[in-house]
């Protein structure tokens, strides 16, 4: 599993390139994942004023909306052929695996401001570790693509240019954290379309936690 590398001081943050990606994507129309969808006002508010203040850092058009990434399945086909495709068996297992959980609904803690090496980000606390219970499920039917050890966040966005860190750490020093928590009542199963960068992510299936029924 890849190390994920935040942000440090004295080096350049790394910016998307605006572009299609078929090397990656190969024809292939929609890249899947398990997420939590942030829905919570207050909260979308709070992630909005914070990406507009850092608008100018950021790669434009973002059509993504706020979110936490659970596990990231890969292409969505419906047979897998690569190994990095994710097919509808594939899914179905989950789903019944996650159903046998029977998760109650949870809080997360959301903290203060961070970032990747190529994305600014806000911290969320999985101290009671069902996120990391939910990964376990999910990892047991299917191997995640890309796999990064795992930190959850919300992404405010992408760097759209390589800008010195120094710059954006005093930047972010500026922001005060905040302690939230978000209340998690269902996970979502959802893609978003590969060659639309930074695209809008689609609901496919839900699971409401409590009584775990799949809609």
């Amino acid at each position: 599993m890849n190390k994920i590398v935040f942000l440090q001081p004295n080096s350049t943050v790394v910016p998307t390139e605006a572009r299609d990606y078929p090397e990656w994507h190969l024809g292939r129309e929609r890249y899947a994942l398990w997420y939590i969808e942030v829905d919570d006002p207050v909260l979308i508010s709070y992630l909005t004023k914070l990406r507009e203040q850092f608008s100018d850092l950021l790669y434009q058009s973002n059509q993504r909306q706020f979110h936490i990434t659970l596990f990231v399945a890969g292409f969505w086909v419906e047979q897998a052929t690569q190994s990095d495709d994710f097919s509808r068996v594939q899914l179905n297992q989950q789903l019944e695996r996650l159903k046998k959980l029977k998760l109650e609904s949870f809080q997360l803690q959301i903290g203060g401001l961070n970032s990747f090496e190529s994305a600014l980000f806000l911290k969320v606390d999985d101290s009671a570790g069902v996120l990391d219970k939910i990964r376990k499920t999910l990892l047991q039917t299917s191997q995640e693509v890309a796999a990064l050890s795992y930190c959850p966040h919300i992404t405010l966005g992408l760097y759209r240019e390589a800008v010195g860190s120094d710059h954006v750490l005093e930047r972010m020093a500026e922001i005060e954290d905040i302690r939230y928590s978000l209340n998690v009542s269902k996970l979502t199963f959802g893609f978003y379309q590969s060659h639309v960068l930074q695209g809008a992510l689609f609901s496919q299936t839900q699971i409401e936690l409590g009584n775990a029924q799949c809609n």
